[in-house]
């Protein structure tokens, strides 16, 4: 895919796209999620590749920001209003242009950043409106490695998946 190769910033949704879209919350007001490990994978082989990531995400958890520390992303942005504002922010900042920036979302929510991307993705079971904005629609459920789906796209793209690929056979080791 044409657009994938230039890729430089893979910024993604939380809800419905790292997870299945449940959250569970417990007695005590915690808040649970379940991440996939492959989605973990994907973005420990993303960083590893020299790809910059971001969540952008509306609520605030602390089960985010611990998963995001375990996996090194990028940039976290939590608790957001304007999910494009945030992403169009962080690209002026850091120095991305749209072409550079991919986004990975589920629902009507991702549609603003999805419009702003050289890249929009769409989670297999998103809503329709975000399937007809995406560039990319993967086979893949959100928090079933959907992530993963997209970051091997992108790798694949720019010519670098083989060389991952033989990383991992030489015992270089990704988190999860």
């Amino acid at each position: 895919m044409e657009e994938a190769k230039a890729i430089r910033l893979l910024a993604m949704d939380v809800d419905g796209v790292l997870t299945d879209g449940g959250i569970i919350l417990g007695s005590n007001g915690e808040e649970l999620k379940c991440f996939n490990v492959r989605d973990g994978m994907g973005l420990s082989l993303a960083r590893q590749a020299g790809i910059r990531t971001a969540i952008l995400t509306g609520r605030s958890s602390e089960a985010v920001r611990r998963r995001a520390e375990e996996l090194q992303i990028t940039y976290l942005l939590q608790g957001l209003s304007d999910k494009r504002d945030a992403l169009q922010s962080l690209m002026v900042k850091e120095g991305f242009t749209p072409k550079e920036t991919a986004f990975v979302g589920d629902d009507l929510n991702d549609l603003g950043p999805m419009a702003l991307v050289g890249l929009a993705i769409a989670v297999g079971d998103a809503a329709p409106e975000v399937q007809a904005a995406a560039g990319y629609k993967c086979r893949t459920a959100g928090g079933k490695g959907a992530v993963r789906e997209a970051v091997e796209l992108i790798l694949k793209a720019q010519g670098r998946w083989e060389a991952v690929v033989e990383g991992m056979k030489q015992g270089k080791k990704a988190a999860q």
